[in-house]
């Protein structure tokens, strides 16, 4: 009889502790490379003063100096303003191309709108894409062949009166 109680009681036993570690079971530590974890956090990307952009009405008169981040590498173009949630209004990007030639850019991305200048090789102003819409693909092609771009917020070049004829210059810091 003592026997049979002791085996009961140890059956009894062993079934509470499986029973109650099912409830306990602590999770296994994520050891997977946080990297190539989707986060829902971007970083956003911080103004970089790369230089300064100066626009001049056709006459030679000076309009206004701007602080310019600038983009010449293709990764630097290839990203632009992308993913910026706002931009000072004298800030802008300057795209820095090797060769004049048509030009086309979209807001695929680009959170803010935006007005995009086409300059030529000799920095004078050849087409205006006004208020480009966010996150558009629209292709907004320069009327004119163009191997600059500068990227300014939308309503800056109405506010300016800067035009096509225009001209600008920058200096790299």
């Amino acid at each position: 009889m003592k026997k049979r109680i002791i085996s009961t009681t140890a059956v009894f036993i062993t079934l509470i502790i499986i029973s109650g570690s099912f409830g306990c079971n602590k999770p296994e530590p994520d050891n997977s490379n946080p990297s190539s974890k989707n986060h829902s956090v971007k970083e956003t990307p911080q103004f970089k003063k790369e230089g300064e952009l100066t626009f001049f009405k056709a006459d030679g008169n000076m309009v206004i100096k701007i602080y310019i981040e600038i983009a010449e590498t293709e990764a630097e173009q290839e990203k632009g303003l992308m993913n910026r949630p706002w931009m000072d209004e004298k800030q802008g990007m300057l795209f820095i191309f090797n060769i004049e030639r048509q030009q086309a850019f979209w807001m695929r991305n680009t959170i803010i709108p935006l007005d995009i200048i086409y300059v030529n090789s000799k920095k004078e102003i050849v087409s205006i894409a006004k208020d480009a819409q966010p996150f558009s693909e629209k292709s907004l092609p320069s009327a004119k062949p163009a191997q600059y771009v500068i990227e300014v917020i939308a309503g800056f070049t109405e506010k300016y009166n800067i035009t096509a004829g225009d001209k600008v210059d920058w200096q790299k810091m």
